[in-house]
């Protein structure tokens, strides 16, 4: 059973020292220490209106983080530049509006077809692997993949939603949704990934999903680690990950 990864979200960490105007918390540190406790990657989203990760971030976590860094991203030509100077691991394109409290949904790959596949071109030549982050829907997953992706990051946002509001119908609904596509991508030759909104009470059926390669969390780790520490919030993620994953492959 090949290993769920973790990629370790530290926008927050930006978030409450942009609050103030300060040096710290620095979200380079927190990154470190993420390392330590376990983590297999770091993302981190560099928005238009730098309301949390700067440039500077990216620039130090690249050259000090011994982890893979993921940037999240628009599809616009500043952050482009910005990219191709870091060449980070991997990059995932996510929608943005600047009204929003955080990413609303999946990038719509199809109604963008022709700018998204001349996009990405320059950042798949100097090797960065390219990720979409999409909604669990059939037909962007099959636009991603004639654009070029190597990889997809589905929208789980909607189902941690259905969970808190204990809509439980519709939940399993966006969860079938969820297994069904993650399967599909892999069964097209992608890579799955996964994340938004996820936390302790919500990992574990996503965990479970066994063609998900990778889960992207921040805020809850962020959130949680300000009452037992980012190490400890870390591990015990990650165990509710490996138990969720290992629920599932015991009943195979």
């Amino acid at each position: 059973m090949k290993k769920l990864r973790l990629g370790v979200n530290i926008d927050h960490v930006a978030t409450i020292r942009n609050a103030r105007g300060s040096n710290y918390p620095d979200p380079t540190d927190a990154a470190k220490l993420a390392f330590g406790a376990g983590a297999d990657g770091i993302t981190a989203h560099l928005r238009e209106d730098r309301r949390h990760i700067l440039e500077k971030d990216v620039a130090r976590i690249k050259s000090e983080v011994n982890l893979p860094l993921n940037l999240e991203m628009a599809a616009t030509i500043e952050m482009r530049k910005i990219a191709l100077k870091y060449s980070p691991n991997a990059i995932c394109l996510v929608p943005e509006n600047r009204l929003e409290l955080t990413t609303e949904g999946g990038l719509d790959v199809i109604n963008n077809y022709n700018f998204l596949r001349d996009y990405i071109a320059p950042l798949k030549d100097v090797g960065c692997r390219i990720s979409i982050f999409l909604a669990a829907d059939k037909e962007q997953i099959d636009a991603a993949l004639d654009i070029g992706a190597t990889t997809i990051e589905l929208h789980t946002g909607m189902y941690c939603d259905f969970h808190y509001d204990k809509n439980f119908k519709e939940k399993e609904v966006e969860f079938e949704k969820l297994k069904q596509m993650a399967k599909y991508g892999v069964v097209r030759g992608l890579e799955v990934h996964a994340g938004h909104g996820l936390t302790l009470e919500t990992v574990g059926p996503i965990a479970g999903i066994m063609d998900i390669e990778e889960l992207n969390i921040g805020h809850s780790l962020i959130s949680d680690s300000i009452f037992v520490g980012i190490d400890s919030a870390i591990r015990r993620m990650r165990e509710k990950m490996e138990e969720g994953r290992h629920d599932l492959a015991s009943l195979r």
